[in-house]
């Protein structure tokens, strides 16, 4: 273990030298005093377990700063942070010499950004290694309560991770002058007071300023992942590529490097060489992007977000959290039970297997009878509700305009070697409510067309497709739709239409206690497995044999939707398993909505 001398949030650098050093110096004896090469290759010599059991076991992950705008210039270099972010861009492999030989002695160049040690030359020992380096952002529509359930520490009182202007700052009560902050190559901080073009300036209140203002540079000149306000790049080590998949959505946790003096590569059009380099990052310099060496890192879920501990999901409780939910939902609707029925059940869906081109689980939901003037009011509430209970949510105003101006597709920019991202990258479990209601007639150029399919696509059998200039590649997605319009929507046809019947004006309000149980029962029921028992099946396939003989209109996909709702009732309930009892559920919500269909 690490001795207590090494503080792993304020230096983690000196945890992952020591762990090095013991681990050279244990393979060097055990080879007999041959150079331990093999001992080191695609290995971290133990210093993820040690940053591991200090971030989980010991509880020191509420000890590291979250990183985002606001405190980019707060936070000292080469200090522990950890970003909550989705993967927007893979951005390939880069190699570097991960261990060599300096005379008698083993170093390692590992989670920085450049070797602190001069590496000889020429250097017959040395052990080349690959980095995964993976372009992250802000993950799109998330909404403001994940954000308050995972507070990071106040930097304002942590030292050790402020840079030592910061520290110098907090000691200056009423010094509003601007400083230039920059290191020098011994880590001695200097400061002037004259700004510095270019340069990341911080004022003694930064901590109270929008972050535009606090960083102005922060990403600035177009050397962020496009389409994002905020980006870091993170450098993943030692981790088949397998494991990090795009639009992930994951903590990572690592060495925090940011130098707003550092100069940007010299991107000179007229060298050879330079064009024969295909160096992504060179687009994202670290003197505009920051960049996180990752210890560590974790895919996030709903779960994740939620702020109470984990409680076991005895269907007693479940039931009773159902129940406030479902009347809440009833009240928000004007009192119409079926929509409110039909939209917890939507709510409750996710994609469960995807069998070629058909997806199971999925239930998206269109809601009709809506105008201007009632989306104004119900859909606003139901907008606002949402936003409260899932993680990511967007609320999409389908218009004439919209299509024809907004980029849905992501891109893949050749020349820059960079994802684009569109509206339609987003990460799994994200709910998108279109608004049906402001479109007028018009007419759809070309982009707008392209647009419609893409909606379309995605609503039928959840695909993106993806451009990547001289190919076209659909990536599969889980994300919920619902779709208010006047009449059944021809662009967005989804899996159940409810006409809208509201007998109220909604006046209803939940409290934080309320809200926080609603998310957790939302989280839990979607992540519960399901089961069927062969009897129970045996029964509701006769049953539906016996409906397609009495009504030739039904297909295949509307039985299947009514085998999904029924799955899905169950687990509303707590139950892991499909009861005769949750499928005459099903089949009187069937008979009450294709009575109002009439």
């Amino acid at each position: 273990m690490v001795g207590p001398q090494y503080d792993l949030v304020g230096n983690p650098l000196g945890a992952v030298r020591t762990t090095f050093e013991k681990a050279a110096a244990a393979a060097a004896a055990e080879s007999g005093g041959r150079d331990p090469v093999a001992a080191f290759r695609s290995k971290d010599w133990g210093a993820s377990e040690v940053f591991r059991s200090f971030l989980f076991d010991q509880g020191g992950i509420d000890k590291v700063p979250l990183l985002d705008a606001s405190n980019l210039g707060l936070i000292k270099p080469n200090t522990l942070v950890r970003f909550r972010g989705m993967v927007q861009d893979m951005l390939g492999n880069e190699f570097y010499a991960g261990a060599f030989k300096d005379g008698s002695t083993w170093r390692t160049n590992k989670f920085t950004d450049f070797s602190p040690f001069t590496m000889p030359h020429p250097c017959d020992s040395h052990l080349w290694s690959a980095i995964s380096s993976t372009a992250c952002l802000y993950v799109p529509g998330q909404n403001s309560w994940t954000l308050e359930s995972t507070p990071g520490p106040d930097l304002r009182q942590m030292s050790n991770c402020m840079s030592p202007e910061q520290r110098e700052k907090r000691k200056r009560d009423g010094d509003d002058d601007i400083m230039d902050v920059s290191e020098n190559g011994n880590g001695e901080s200097s400061s002037s007071k004259k700004p510095k073009e270019d340069a990341v300036q911080i004022s003694s209140n930064s901590a109270e300023m929008p972050a535009t203002e606090a960083v102005p540079e922060m990403n600035g000149n177009d050397h962020h992942i496009p389409g994002s306000s905020f980006s870091c790049l993170v450098k993943i080590y030692d981790m088949p590529e397998s494991q990090v998949k795009l639009n992930d959505v994951g903590e990572f946790i690592g060495v925090y490097t940011f130098d707003p003096e550092l100069a940007a590569p010299n991107d000179n059009s007229d060298d050879v060489m330079f064009d024969l380099i295909e160096d992504v990052t060179a687009q994202l310099p670290p003197s505009k992007v920051p960049r996180l060496h990752c210890l560590v890192w974790r895919k996030l879920s709903s779960q994740d977000f939620l702020a109470k501990q984990p409680v076991e999901p005895l269907p007693s409780l479940l039931k009773g959290i159902r129940q406030s939910l479902l009347s809440h939902l009833t009240q928000l609707l004007g009192n119409d039970d079926l929509a409110a029925q039909c939209l917890l059940l939507h709510l409750l869906s996710r994609l469960r297997t995807r069998v070629d081109v058909v997806t199971v689980g999925r239930l998206s939901l269109n809601f009709t009878g809506f105008n201007r003037e009632s989306a104004s009011i119900f859909g606003n509430q139901l907008n606002t509700l949402i936003q409260r209970l899932v993680p990511y949510s967007q609320a999409i105003p389908l218009s004439i305009e919209y299509l024809n101006t907004t980029t849905l597709q992501p891109r893949k920019d050749n020349k820059s070697g960079r994802l684009v991202t569109g509206v339609l990258q987003l990460p799994q479990g994200t709910h998108l409510t279109f608004d049906e209601t402001i479109m007028q007639s018009g007419s759809l150029t070309s982009k707008g067309v392209e647009n419609t399919v893409l909606l379309k696509n995605l609503m039928e059998s959840l695909m993106v497709e993806y451009d990547f200039e001289y190919y076209k590649l659909e990536m599969a997605t889980d994300v919920q739709m619902l779709t208010l319009s006047e009449g059944k929507s021809n662009i967005l046809p989804s899996d159940l239409v409810v006409p809208f019947r509201p007998s109220t004006v909604p006046a209803v309000t939940a409290t934080p206690e309320e809200l926080e149980s609603w998310r957790w029962y939302l989280a839990t029921v979607r992540s519960l497995p399901q089961s069927n028992e062969p009897a129970i099946l045996q029964t509701i396939q006769d049953e539906m044999v016996n409906a397609m003989r009495e009504d030739r209109s039904l297909g295949c996909s509307e039985l299947s939707r009514w085998l999904t709702m029924a799955q899905i009732t169950a687990s509303s309930f707590g139950e892991k398993s499909l009861s005769m009892e949750h499928w005459q559920t099903v089949k009187e919500l069937e008979r009450l909505r294709k009575q109002r269909m009439q």
